[in-house]
Parts: C-alpha cells; structure tokens; sequence
C-alpha cells in the first residue's frame, strides 16, 4: 500500500500546468527546472511522511521562486532544508523569510518531526507563479493578484486541492495562511464543499515585513491554532 509520502511524490512527479495565462504572468515548475529539486523533494517526504497517519492542511498562496520554487518542499528554502530537516541542496542556496517564521513556529511546536506528523503543507495552486516587469525581470506573483488570473486557475486549484485531499487529509478543519488568500479559498471552497471549518492565520510573510515587533505574539497564536487543530491541546 503506497505512504502517504509515495502518494505526494508521485503527485510533485506528474504536476503540469497546461493552462494559458493572461498576459504578463507565467507559472515555473520546479521539479522541471532542476534535477535536484525532485531528489531532495523525494528525501523530504520519505522522512516524514513514510505513514499512512492523516493529517490535517496548511494551505498557503502558491510557491515563492525562493521557498518552494527551488526545493519542491512548501515554506522551506534550502536553509531551513538543511540546518532543520538535514537535508542538503547543493546546486541552490536561498533563503525565505516566510520559511524563516514558519520553522521558528515548528520549533516552538515542538520540532519538525511532530508538527509534519499532524499537518501537510501546499497551496491551491502547487506552482511557482511570476509576472514580467519588463527589461527581462520578473516578480513573484499570487494566484489572485489578477481577477483574469484567478479565473483561469479556479479548475486547476479545485483539482489540485481535491487530488491533495485524497492523499489522506482531513477535512473536517483547514488552516489557510494570509487573509486575502482566506477570501479566495472560501469562494473555492462554497463552490467544492471541500472544508467544513476554516481557521485563517497571517501569513508569515506578513508578519515577518510588517509585524516583525510583534513576532513572538504571532508565533504564540501559530502554536495555539496547530495545538487546537491537532487535537493536543
């Protein structure tokens, strides 16, 4: 019987996106873009996933080009790759500060090996999407930066999230990161009925360029919100 680890690698390995975007943006595919994205992607999952336990959803925006953009793995540059999960990315060195917070609130959970035993971590869109700024330059974008944008990704993401539900999430309690992403999801979600309880943090993004005083506040409140979810509280 395939682990749940088995299942999200061999979602990461068939993910394409086919669908034309409005003018100006464009998605990136990390496990197409470096050979080494889907081995340490491999070596991720197999640590901490290698069960058949359920768990219950983080869903955050889409993929930064310098989180999981480059090691295949949600809210983890290859700093946090390396220094928490002891995995080592040779061929790319970034670092995030959305993984910066999110590991810093793993931490204070209790460690990685018990916040990934409870919870999985994607996005309704599992890809990298950028904008063309012109000169050759590109900013990171998100799914519902543009209405033309959103529409045209609504039947991918509700594909996406129903296909990550039957790796063996629960439904019962959803926890969604940033507030603007909050609004989008329920739009998704009354037309799905995938959740029936959703519980909607700050982004860590967020948090980290605008909230940074009151940091630890924030972490306390990512801390209640996992212990509640999980039932450990």
């Amino acid at each position: 019987m395939p682990s749940f680890a088995d299942k999200v690698v061999d979602f990461n390995r068939n993910l394409h996106c086919n669908i034309t975007l409005p003018d100006g943006f464009d998605s990136l595919n990390p496990f197409l873009s470096n050979p080494e994205t889907m081995k340490v992607m491999h070596a991720f999952y197999q640590k901490y996933y290698a069960d058949n336990r359920p768990r219950h959803f983080i869903i955050g925006i889409n993929p930064s080009r310098h989180g999981a953009g480059v090691t295949g793995v949600p809210f983890t540059d290859t700093k946090r790759l390396k220094s928490v999960c002891d995995i080592e990315m040779l061929t790319a060195h970034t670092h995030e500060i959305s993984s910066l917070f999110l590991y810093d609130a793993i931490e204070a959970f209790g460690g990685a090996d018990l916040f990934y035993k409870n919870f999985y971590i994607n996005s309704p869109f599992p890809l990298a999407i950028v904008k063309h700024v012109g000169q050759g330059k590109m900013v990171n974008a998100n799914y519902y930066d543009d209405p033309k944008l959103f529409e045209a990704l609504k039947p991918f993401m509700i594909s996406s999230m129903e296909k990550h539900i039957s790796l063996g999430l629960k439904t019962d309690k959803v926890i969604i990161l940033g507030k603007k992403n909050a609004d989008y999801l329920r739009k998704l979600n009354k037309e799905a009925k995938l959740f029936e309880e959703a519980i909607v943090l700050e982004h860590p993004r967020y948090i980290q360029q605008y909230k940074s005083k009151d940091r630890m506040g924030y972490i306390d409140k990512y801390i209640q919100t996992f212990m509640e979810v999980a039932g450990l509280g």
